[in-house]
């Protein structure tokens, strides 16, 4: 079961007009990879990331914050997203498909990407906190 996309405008701290990103997730419960029994909750999500400032930008780095129900966190850096950096000019997006799993059927990812913009000056886009559920678990 799919989820709509979610759409949230992030902004960079110095709320700079010309460096402007829309984020969209979506998220999926893989049921064919999931175990109950076993406490393994597998999702999917498909990030969108669109430039709609006026600033070539490109992706560094991520920081995800991944939580389950019973409020384990888990922490994930790396390079880039799944083995790339993009760079986005304005008008330009970005969309990518990962994955987590957890140990409950309900959880919530949070996070942020690192960027730097074409003059060399880092900044990072904010990802609000988006839930991770099993279909028919949450009302």
């Amino acid at each position: 079961m799919q989820r709509a996309l979610k759409s949230v405008q992030m902004r960079r701290m110095e709320k700079d007009s010309q460096q402007d990103f829309v984020v969209r997730t979506q998220v999926r419960f893989v049921a064919e990879q999931s175990d109950e029994t076993s406490n393994r909750y597998v999702f999917s999500y498909t990030i969108q990331i669109s430039n709609i400032g006026a600033v070539t930008a490109q992706l560094i780095s991520r920081h995800w914050i991944i939580t389950d129900g019973n409020h384990q966190v888990q922490e994930v850096r790396g390079q880039g997203v799944v083995g790339e950096q993009p760079t986005l000019a304005p008008k330009q997006s970005f969309e990518y498909t990962s994955g987590t799993v957890l140990a409950t059927p309900v959880g919530t990812m949070r996070g942020s990407y690192l960027m730097r913009g074409e003059d060399g000056r880092e900044f990072s886009i904010e990802i609000p906190q988006f839930v991770l559920s099993v279909p028919r678990v949450l009302h």
